[in-house]
């Protein structure tokens, strides 16, 4: 899969660790973000890079890290057509792709251990909107995707 990653400078180190487990896993990895330790890159300029990635459809999905994931969280969904959640578990990651569509996926280095985030972003990737649905929850879900869809057309004008 084609997946673009960045964090802010907070959020280097576990990006680091991410990245690096991904492509081990096969995936192609574009980091648009923090790209060494000295330098410092804020959140919404590492989020702002992300977000147009995927806005170009170059990218699938993607990753954001920062100290908490909250800021990284907020400033991605500021973006349209980016659906973004922080996720601290492995309980939550996979329900942020199956319920929510997330096509972003926010953590926070303070909070989340590295062996984690790793099996996080495994859990989230391994699944897709509405998997394991019914006909009829598929159907409800979908349709409360489109009204945030709509509700995201008319509030980003």
């Amino acid at each position: 899969m084609k997946l673009v990653i960045a964090s802010d400078f907070a959020g280097f180190t576990l990006k680091e660790a991410v990245k690096k487990h991904l492509i081990e896993m096969g995936h192609e990895v574009a980091d648009v973000g923090q790209q060494t330790p000295e330098n410092q890159v804020i959140y919404v300029d590492a989020v702002a890079n992300l977000a147009k990635a995927i806005a170009s459809g170059e990218y699938e999905r993607g990753f954001v890290m920062c100290g908490t994931g909250a800021g990284v969280s907020i400033a991605a969904n500021k973006f349209k057509g980016i659906y973004c959640v922080a996720c601290e578990s492995l309980f939550t990651a996979p329900k942020c792709a199956i319920i929510n569509n997330a096509n972003v996926l926010a953590m926070g280095a303070r909070v989340v251990a590295p062996d984690n985030a790793c099996e996080m972003a495994d859990a989230w990737l391994e699944q897709s909107f509405c998997k394991g649905f019914a006909p009829e929850r598929a159907e409800f879900v979908g349709g409360l995707f489109k009204k945030l869809q709509a509700m995201e057309d008319e509030n980003f004008k």
